[in-house]
């Protein structure tokens, strides 16, 4: 050993020796097993890690993802699988993560007569299939997530995510060919519907409905065909009938409604045969609500049919007017005119449709008078586009009125653009040309310039024009502030 740790190099080998040999003289029990085991042998190789805890971290670590990925890969073959089944299976599926029939809110017969929310919240479940739990669970499940298959319809602006809470149960029930089931949940209506002889041609329609009221949840669409529309009425709906605003001097003919609330067919507008007719629904709200109110609602193509109002002509010592039913005789005689430009008055997902008769002018070469229209038609998104048109009293009752100007996404002729001007080339009965003004109860001035050049005080102009005039129209407001003409080229 001494000749060993020399050729080593070790400074002084019969110390080094010593010192072993007191270390092992008396230690038979531990310290000697130790000195003779394996690593303290110099003869044996040591080879191991130097990061043993970075390295237990870096498998646990492996294992985790390994586990995600077992996990993604079953999830994703299960979608695929979803995807390419059966239209019933996938629903069976989805219903797992909807909501179930049990869990639907049921408001009371009566809680429309008890409480001062008279919107959606208050409907009743009705239908004969009220309670059928193998139709309402389809129903939920379709919401939820849509089978493969399913004709799904979303009004503009709505989305089609699943509801957070649960929806509440307005109809399930037969209407027509068809089985029916409305839901609501707080902000949306959804229309889930099957042919009564399989579950297999389902349609849901998903439509915004948040903010109705008395009149714009009074309604819904429950089927629509050849035979006419089917509407599910409000609990507080006391009377219903149809009229033509074709016809305004016609008074409107009653509508059956079953028990239920669903009414029988209300005849569609007459497609390809022009503007022959233009049915819309009278209400009337029940005298526990509101007494002698009545008003119209005009389908346009959603779940929920537009309302209908009217702001008549400014009148002396009066202030601004404000919308009302269209149901008094002015309101008719305008909407009239207005009828066969309903179905242009904004896409679906209209609330409701305003006509503001804004002005009124005497007409230049014994023309007559001309009557200014501005029409609102509000979305239930926000936005809304507006038409201008003009009527004179030489047109006949249900003359179409003649477009002078369109917007779009503008707060004109709204509670937040109560000020308007519009202008348009006419031409009168001796042939001659003119550029027409007019501008709403604020209008002080008005000043053209372009193919005709006119200034004049007041909230009416005519000028002579040369065919077909293009023009640019200032109206000066009483408060000073100037503001450009619809219908300005």
């Amino acid at each position: 050993m001494h000749d060993l740790l020399q050729a080593a190099g070790v400074a002084d080998p019969a110390a080094a020796v010593r010192t072993a040999d007191s270390l092992g003289a008396g230690q038979a029990g531990p310290t000697a097993a130790l000195l003779s085991a394996q690593e303290f042998d110099a003869c044996v190789l040591q080879a191991g890690p130097t990061d043993l805890l970075r390295r237990s971290r870096r498998v646990r670590a492996a294992w985790g993802a390994a586990a995600v990925a077992l996990a993604t890969a079953t999830t994703l073959a299960m979608t695929a699988a979803g995807d390419t089944a059966p239209g019933p299976s996938t629903a069976a599926s989805a219903a797992d993560a909807a909501f179930r029939p049990a869990d639907l809110v049921r408001t009371p017969a009566q809680a429309w007569d008890d409480t001062s929310r008279v919107d959606f919240t208050a409907w009743p479940a009705r239908g004969s299939r009220s309670h059928d739990d193998a139709l309402l669970g389809r129903a939920l499940a379709t919401w939820a997530h849509p089978p493969t298959g399913t004709r799904v319809r979303l009004a503009p602006a709505t989305t089609a995510a699943a509801p957070t809470t649960a929806p509440q149960l307005l109809y399930a029930g037969d209407v027509a060919d068809r089985t029916v089931v409305l839901l609501y949940d707080g902000t949306r209506l959804a229309r889930y519907s099957e042919t009564r002889s399989s579950a297999q041609a389902a349609e849901l329609s998903v439509a915004r409905t948040d903010d109705a009221d008395l009149t714009t949840a009074a309604a819904v669409s429950l089927a629509s065909g050849k035979g006419g529309a089917r509407y599910l009425l409000a609990p507080w709906i006391s009377e219903a009938s149809i009229r033509d605003l074709l016809r305004p001097d016609v008074l409107a003919r009653p509508l059956r409604t079953a028990k239920d609330g669903v009414t029988q067919p209300v005849p569609s507008v007459s497609a390809g045969h022009g503007c022959e007719n233009r049915p819309v629904l009278q209400l009337r709200s029940s005298s526990r609500i509101v007494e002698k109110h009545s008003f119209l609602l005009a389908d346009r193509g959603g779940l929920s049919p537009a309302h209908l109002t009217y702001v008549p002509l400014p009148g002396k010592g009066r202030p601004p007017g404000r919308p009302r039913e269209a149901t008094g005789s002015a309101a008719l005689v305008a909407w009239g005119h207005l009828a066969c430009a309903l179905d242009s008055l904004g896409d679906a997902g209209v609330r409701s449709v305003n006509a503001w008769d804004f002005a009124e002018q005497d007409l230049p070469d014994s023309g007559g008078t001309a009557v200014w229209t501005c029409a609102r038609a509000d979305t239930w998104s926000g936005p809304g586009e507006v038409t201008v048109t003009l009527r004179t009293s030489r047109d006949t009752p249900t003359a179409p009125a003649r477009t002078v100007a369109r917007a779009r996404s503008t707060a004109a002729c709204s509670r937040f653009g109560q000020n308007v001007a519009a202008t348009t080339g006419w031409r009168s009965p001796r042939g001659h040309w003119y550029v027409l003004v007019a501008g709403s109860r604020a209008v002080t001035r008005l000043s053209v310039s372009g193919d005709a050049s006119a200034t004049e005080e007041g909230r009416t102009l005519d000028a002579p024009a040369s065919h077909r005039p293009r023009t640019q129209v200032r109206a000066t407001l009483s408060t000073g502030e100037q503001l450009n003409a619809l219908g300005s080229q």
